[in-house]
């Protein structure tokens, strides 16, 4: 997989760009809270792809590639125009995209996607600055800081992620423990927010099936083929 770098004018939009093409050998897909737009290069299929509540753990038949657009909390949104309380663990063909062109997308992704965008009106950032701010608070401190109820705050993570701010905090988590750097368990689960390190491990296996000291000695459910 190599990613590509973002110009900044689609960090607005856009978390990060990959370009994937599969081996043969066992990958792993882990929890997401963010959205994806997917193209199949070789069928030209564009696809969206909910929130991943669980890693998956899979083979792909070598050759296959794939272009992958992680975009920010809200902007899917706001492209799909429509809400994606139920878009979660589901990939949905995208019959198009006003103004992406499909095989534009897959010669030059970020030229594609800088065309498509550029007269899209300046995204909310809104439920962006209630994430950044539910990394680091509980629900009801973030409903707090952003004067709005419980409630509010629940709809809003619901309509522009796809999954409640526990739920999206709780995969936030997973993914501070999977991108740290090695050090003791309870150093790490401290710094990703966890009460004490037994929370972490029980939170770690539930996303990725195994705990994360199974996990990094490469202890991983077996891995399924991938026919999508």
């Amino acid at each position: 997989m190599s990613s590509l770098n973002v110009p900044s004018a689609l960090l607005r939009w856009v978390a990060g760009i990959d370009v994937a093409t599969a081996s043969g050998s066992a990958a792993v897909d882990v929890p997401d809270h963010a959205t994806t737009l997917l193209l199949r290069s070789d069928k030209r299929e564009l696809i969206v792809l909910g929130p991943r509540t669980r890693a998956a753990y899979h083979v792909g038949a070598s050759g296959h590639s794939c272009v992958r657009v992680r975009m920010r909390p809200g902007r899917a949104q706001a492209l799909l125009g429509r809400p994606l309380r139920d878009i979660a663990d589901r990939a949905l063909p995208l019959r198009e995209l006003p103004g992406l062109d499909v095989d534009h997308l897959a010669a030059d992704p970020v030229a594609a996607l800088e065309e498509a965008l550029a007269d899209w009106p300046e995204p909310s950032e809104r439920l962006e600055e209630a994430a950044r701010l539910l990394v680091g608070a509980t629900v009801t401190a973030t409903a707090a800081q952003l004067h709005i109820s419980e409630r509010r705050l629940h709809t809003l993570f619901t309509a522009g992620t796809g999954l409640s701010p526990k739920h999206f905090a709780r995969i936030d988590r997973v993914r501070t423990v999977l991108a740290a750097d090695a050090s003791r368990w309870s150093d790490i689960a401290a710094t990703a927010g966890y009460y004490d390190q037994s929370h972490m491990t029980a939170e770690f296996r539930h996303f990725m099936g195994v705990p994360p000291a199974a996990f990094t000695a490469g202890r991983r459910p077996a891995a399924t083929l991938c026919t999508a």
